[in-house]
């Protein structure tokens, strides 16, 4: 039995019901199990200690640099995104009270989608209160039952939810291989009609780091007439000449990819997450989307944080060009010291260990050297590539990244 658990029942200051402790015994054997594999999962307490440096934070009480965060750009506590935050905050309360469709969209929801479609050069863009229910509510909306939804090996969790949630034939493809993907696709005349294929697949990958071949996977789409979707919640305001993500980067516009979705919880730093593409299919959205008929709106506040963010991402395009310098000197001094990266030109740099075991002691091994680097392990990951996913901000200094590497050199003699 985990530990917490043993204490939790010592300390029970009641006999529970019958019915409870059934269900407790025939969860803890799960528990149990996880532990066992070195999969089970504990929160840390962790408080940014310094809001003019966002990357010094401090750890069950432990002052620490930390190297996990998806904070990209250093905006969660950019000081014209958290005094937007405070100024709306001030005028509009701290709840949008209902969802979008009953008294929930608001002056700074309505701005924001308006900024968001601009500045990615489509019609229209929607807010959804989280990239998980962005991801589910386009499948929701769009897929129908026997249609196809083709998805990368690697694809995150919630567009994998998104991909089996409606009854489709769901097929996964090899990672990052577009060839893989047009041996799965029949030619349209040889379809069901009205059987429509639909290609998910993230733009930056979340644990590896890599961008996904977006151009040869459009011409495939283009090819077998099917839809492709993407999720850029690691590109977006991070990659591409002006930030607008992997599109950019690959040479794609948005009239090529019908369906853009990313997160504004990582590089914009704030909350949520849109989808951006034609009249159409917003307007879709907004009448068949469940999870964004039957939620309730981000607060007013969050999103005129995010229009602060969006600001900042489009007018200080430094923040991308030191974020990218801090990740080059890092790559080079990994390679100086014989480690073996993916290839990553992305804030995500994992250094793969192996098993569970390995990650989670050299997560421990760096935190007892004031560095916060997480240990990722299956089934977040593949089996025998737990890793340490080592991310960068553009609040990072380049004595962090050496600092890092320093730490880094002493691994191998560890464990």
């Amino acid at each position: 039995m985990p530990m917490r658990l043993a204490i939790a029942r010592q300390n029970s200051p009641q006999r529970m019901p019958d019915s409870a402790q059934s269900l407790d015994t025939y969860l803890e054997a799960d528990l149990a199990a996880i532990a066992a594999a070195q999969r089970y999962r504990r929160r840390r307490i962790v408080a940014c200690a310094d809001l003019d440096k966002p990357t010094r934070v401090n750890v069950d009480g432990r002052d620490c640099i930390h190297f996990c965060s998806n904070d990209y750009l250093g905006l969660s506590t950019h000081a014209s995104v958290r005094e937007a935050f405070a100024t709306a905050a001030n005028r509009y309360g701290v709840g949008s009270g209902a969802s979008h469709l009953i008294t929930g969209h608001g002056p700074e929801h309505h701005a924001l989608e308006e900024e968001l479609a601009a500045f990615m050069g489509t019609p229209r863009a929607l807010v959804y209160s989280t990239g998980y229910m962005c991801n589910l509510g386009i499948a929701s909306a769009l897929v129908r039952r026997g249609d196809r939804v083709l998805e990368d090996r690697l694809n995150h969790a919630s567009l994998i939810d998104a991909g089996l949630a409606n009854g489709a034939r769901f097929e996964r493809y090899a990672h990052a291989n577009a060839e893989a993907l047009e041996k799965t696709l029949e030619p349209k005349a040889q379809r069901p009609t009205p059987q429509r294929s639909w290609i998910f697949t993230d733009g930056v990958f979340s644990m590896d780091g890599d961008v996904a071949p977006l151009k040869a996977l459009h011409s495939v789409a283009t090819k077998h007439d099917a839809t492709l979707m993407i999720d850029d919640a690691h590109g977006f305001g991070v990659i591409g000449a002006t930030g607008r993500g992997s599109l950019e980067y690959c040479g794609l516009t948005p009239r090529e990819v019908p369906i853009y979705m990313a997160t504004l919880g990582k590089a914009a730093g704030v909350f949520g997450a849109f989808v951006a593409g034609s009249e159409t299919l917003i307007e879709t959205l907004i009448q068949k989307s469940r999870t964004y008929i039957y939620t309730t709106a981000v607060p007013p506040a969050v999103a005129a944080a995010t229009r602060a963010a969006l600001k900042v991402i489009q007018t200080e395009p430094w923040r991308r060009e030191r974020l990218h310098a801090l990740i080059a000197k890092f790559r080079q001094g990994a390679r100086e010291l014989g480690l073996t990266l993916f290839d990553s030109s992305t804030p995500i740099q994992p250094l793969i260990l192996g098993d569970e075991a390995q990650a989670l002691t050299a997560s421990e091994r760096l935190l007892e050297r004031g560095l916060l680097v997480a240990a990722i392990r299956p089934p977040t990951v593949p089996q025998g590539t737990s890793r340490l996913r080592i991310t960068f901000s553009t609040a990072h200094d380049m004595e962090d990244v050496e600092r890092l590497l320093d730490a880094l050199s002493y691994l191998p003699r560890e464990h």
